[in-house]
């Protein structure tokens, strides 16, 4: 459909329009976490094909995680001057690309390739669906459209799980990246034919006729809040359950302590996700109904705080026990929508993007940091045990590794007590 021939209706904010073109970026966020927990799944297959230790399945998951993290803070500008629509169908692209690599390599250096290009193609989906957030609906629902967002997000993570995991044990994880490929380059046409960046009533003389050059001074100016840092370092261990136990290490562990099968443990570790995706858009929706976010954010940290505990220090936890754990750090976990509603009230308008861009990479960060940092304990701890050419580790190493996820967790209460409101 052109451009030209959109009625008003499906041009005013909040329109059918708006939602259609939100939901492709949204999905496309949902493509790129689906892509962000696959490894988890893998992991017994990978460390066979590739004879590699827990710390190298670990860098090979988190290579999705560097150029992720990177590209989130020049993002923002990048999305204004060439558009979202281009700027997201050529992520796709790229994404489909290191699929088709990550799923043909032979080495484990062409699979860290195709996984770095992953990375690098799944970097724009969550930016780009704000960004069409903020351009298409109206300021008093980005909390509750971030929520929908993450809900989404989560169903194509819940997909990367059990019913990526079914798919695998039938036709292999390599056929499975071929087939996300596939997906991406769909995905990506859809985006080029539907999405527009802007309604058509945007008063385009309004926005920066070269907002790249406002990137070095936009960023230097929000790197110097303090109250910017503690919200990115908030939200960062708020993610950081999630990206590390639901993205990764959650189904190996659940298979070693209960003695389950891929597609069983995935599917329970899937709760993580399944928590996350239903109670974001809920406590999105409650701080923009309270506008008040740090309440929020505290109440969910403490709650995080406790879970991760118990699944580290609980004595002898039974399978029920362990589920219920994993779904209230999903669901605690998800208040971390709220930390973007915080910052753009106590950021400047003009600092916002660079404020989120840095917010988001710092979530990011997390996975990128702690995946191959469990990898690495777990490897310390190893005692030597093979099966069918991979590594096993025992209930107790893991949840030893998982202590690292418990004291981030408790430093981020420790910080998010002493958030401010507003500026």
């Amino acid at each position: 459909m052109s451009d030209n021939n959109l009625t008003t209706s499906n041009t005013e904010l909040g329109g059918k329009r708006a939602w259609l073109i939100w939901s492709l970026a949204a999905i496309a966020f949902a493509y790129a976490f689906l892509h962000r927990v696959a490894p988890g799944v893998m992991v017994h297959d990978l460390m066979r094909d590739f004879t590699i230790s827990g710390t190298m399945l670990g860098t090979l998951s988190a290579l999705y995680f560097y150029p992720y993290f990177i590209l989130q803070i020049p993002l923002g500008a990048l999305l204004d001057t060439l558009g979202t629509r281009y700027l997201l169908s050529s992520a796709l692209f790229l994404a489909a690309i290191g699929s088709v690599l990550f799923g043909s390599a032979q080495t484990i250096e062409i699979a860290y390739l195709g996984r770095f290009l992953i990375g690098v193609g799944s970097s724009v989906g969550f930016l780009a669906a704000l960004t069409l957030a903020g351009n298409w609906f109206p300021s008093n629902r980005f909390a509750l459209i971030s929520g929908l967002t993450m809900l989404i997000a989560m169903m194509g993570a819940m997909l990367g799980q059990g019913p990526l995991a079914i798919f695998i044990s039938n036709f292999g994880w390599r056929a499975s990246l071929w087939f996300l490929s596939i997906f991406g380059l769909i995905l990506g046409l859809l985006v080029i034919l539907i999405v527009k960046n802007t309604p058509q009533k945007t008063n385009k003389s309004q926005r920066q006729s070269n907002p790249l050059k406002q990137i070095i001074p936009n960023l230097r100016n929000a790197s110097k809040s303090l109250e910017m840092w503690k919200i990115a370092f908030v939200a960062a261990t708020m993610s950081a359950p999630m990206l590390t136990l639901g993205g990764l290490w959650g189904t190996p562990y659940l298979m070693s302590a209960y003695e389950l099968g891929r597609s069983e443990a995935a599917f329970f570790t899937s709760f993580i996700l399944f928590g996350w995706a239903f109670f974001a858009p809920i406590f999105g929706w409650l701080s923009d109904f309270l506008g008040r976010r740090k309440v929020i954010l505290t109440s969910g940290s403490s709650l995080l705080t406790i879970a991760l505990g118990l699944i580290a220090l609980l004595p002898n936890p039974t399978i029920l026990s362990t589920v219920l754990l994993f779904t209230l750090v999903g669901v605690s976990g998800s208040v971390m929508v709220s930390a973007f509603a915080l910052i753009r009230e106590v950021t400047p308008n003009k600092f916002q993007g660079a404020s989120i861009g840095i917010v988001n990479a710092m979530t990011v960060a997390s996975g990128a940091i702690l995946q191959p940092l469990i990898g690495f304990i777990l490897d310390l701890r190893w005692d030597g045990a093979m099966i069918k050419g991979a590594r096993i580790f025992t209930q107790a190493d893991y949840r030893f590794s998982f202590m690292i996820i418990f004291f981030t967790a408790l430093l981020g209460l420790i910080v998010c007590l002493s958030l401010k409101e507003k500026i």
